[in-house]
């Protein structure tokens, strides 16, 4: 765009900064920072930016990337130091200090367009005075998001309502726009407010340094609706042109209602999908969630405290009786079944597999007794779960389950079974069926239909692992006997290859 080529004396004396709240030092880790490449960032501008006079809003410009590329710009920077060197770079931009959600709420200003790069910062740190602004005023939007929304969605709501009719914005997403519930009331409202919705999905990182994989989002048309949303799934980012010409139409209906509301099955060919769907809607075909309770297994408060070398338990005096074998995190898990044998090698091991298991009203032995007035129980007291509990030295929520879930994989889930009555932490999640019979359904675990089943219910951690919350593992479907088709068996493995690769596990 021509627009991009003019320098700074086409708009004559700079503009100055302007501070709005004091200047705040923060750790680009805390202010979820990492600065946009310079060609993604001329791309997403080269697409927003339609004209010279337009007015471009970047509502966390970081050090002004975006706003050098357009003379008409105006930025939002809570970093007093950051604001400093956008300041320098984009010289003729306006730049506001302060809370960009504050600013929102109380300007008056309209824009041509947006683009940006807002902080991926997760909802344990964005909390307070700024996040019940941000969702309040999200709410009068129009977008209702839960209490564990990320920032960056309601950083795009926000901007979105500064837009002028017909206003269009482009962002750098996370990839969880592609799975996380509380991306889904963000889509809700984009779909619901622009003419034109276009996802980039790209599997090559952005950001090397960051686990985090991240898209695009281009919106176009402000104050229209589509019922569509192209969807794009490319190896790297062609920075010299806009959306891809090439797109996947994700019906909205399909996706609210086929796909609960996530974007990634779409990664997959349309007959991976149609093979899964028809599995997964056969009759016969049930949901974990159907045949068992999945839930995370107990918190100690204090794991050092609570869990005992056989060894330091003999030291100690600590009668079997108050001792129970546990499973401590997910490398214990290996094979198809738990075994005493398994235990066995762990004692033999001297590992630290003993769970002091306590009863909330009995008497206590001596040595027990001594264990918990000792340096390490005035200690692990101190411990927030276990100084809030009565009394503290009682772990809550012990069971025994039938078997044991991972809860992050690199290949696949591993699903094993409790032969060794073993009780777990919350390292892994511990399943409980609801019918005996039902174990001949979870044998079906560990196949590729299963196994595709994981990975459109489970999302990507980073560094090629899957993770399965319990509500996610409650959807993974198991088919009856004689599903799949071998007919759909290439389909599938296809579909399970592509989903895996997306995470950057091969195979």
């Amino acid at each position: 765009m021509d627009s991009l080529q003019h320098g700074p004396e086409d708009l004559g004396p700079p503009v100055s900064l302007h501070v709005t709240d004091p200047p705040v030092p923060m750790s680009r880790k805390a202010a979820g920072a990492y600065y946009t490449p310079d060609p993604v960032a001329a791309c997403l501008v080269r697409w927003a930016v339609r004209e010279r006079d337009d007015r471009l809003l970047d509502p966390s410009c970081g050090d002004g990337g975006f706003l050098a590329l357009h003379p008409r710009s105006f930025g939002i920077e809570r970093d007093g130091t950051s604001a400093r060197l956008a300041r320098e770079r984009a010289p003729c931009g306006e730049i506001h200090v302060g809370d960009f959600f504050a600013w929102a709420e109380r300007t008056a200003d309209l824009f041509d367009c947006a683009a940006g790069n807002p902080p991926f910062i997760r909802y344990q740190a964005f909390s307070g005075e700024t996040r019940e602004r941000a969702l309040r005023l999200c709410r009068k939007l129009g977008a209702t998001f839960s209490g564990l929304t990320s920032s960056w969605a309601p950083f795009l709501v926000a901007t979105a309502g500064l837009l002028r009719p017909g206003g269009r914005m482009a962002f750098v997403v996370p990839a969880e726009i592609g799975h996380a519930p509380y991306a889904a009331p963000l889509l809700d409202f984009v779909v619901g407010r622009f003419a034109m919705v276009h996802l980039v999905a790209i599997r090559e990182k952005l950001f090397p340094e960051l686990s985090e994989d991240c898209w695009l989002l281009f919106a176009d048309g402000y104050g229209g609706s589509t019922p569509e949303i192209r969807l794009s799934a490319v190896d790297r980012l062609d920075a010299d042109g806009g959306p891809p010409s090439a797109f996947a139409r994700v019906a909205v209906a399909e996706w609210r209602s086929e796909w609960r509301r996530r974007l990634r099955p779409f990664l997959m060919p349309e007959s991976a999908r149609d093979a899964y769907r028809r599995v997964r809607d056969a009759d016969g075909t049930r949901r974990l969630g159907e045949l068992a309770s999945v839930g995370i297994g107990y918190v100690s408060g204090a794991n050092d405290f609570f869990h005992l070398r056989p060894s330091e338990a003999r030291r100690l005096g600590i009668p079997d009786t108050f001792l129970h074998p546990t499973v401590r995190n997910g490398r214990a898990l290996s094979g198809n079944v738990l075994g005493p044998d398994d235990v066995a090698r762990w004692l033999a091991a001297d590992e630290p597999v003993l769970l002091l298991r306590l009863p909330k009203k009995a008497a206590l032995p001596a040595s027990v007794t001594a264990y918990l007035d000792g340096e390490a129980g005035r200690r692990a007291r101190t411990a927030y779960k276990c100084r809030v509990r009565s009394p503290w030295h009682s772990v809550p929520d012990v069971r025994v389950p039938d078997y044991f879930l991972s809860y992050m994989s690199g290949e696949r889930p591993a699903l094993v079974r409790n032969d060794a009555g073993c009780t777990a932490t919350n390292s892994v999640h511990c399943v409980r069926l609801l019918h005996p019979a039902s174990r001949r359904r979870l044998a079906t675990w560990g196949t590729p239909f299963v196994d595709l089943s994981c990975e459109i219910e489970g999302h990507p951690l980073g560094g090629g692992l899957l993770k399965l919350e319990p509500r996610e593992a409650a959807q993974v479907a198991l088919p009856p006997a004689g599903l799949p088709r071998p007919a759909d068996g290439d389909a599938l493995r296809e579909g399970l290859a592509v989903m895996r690769r997306w995470r950057h596990r091969a195979g």
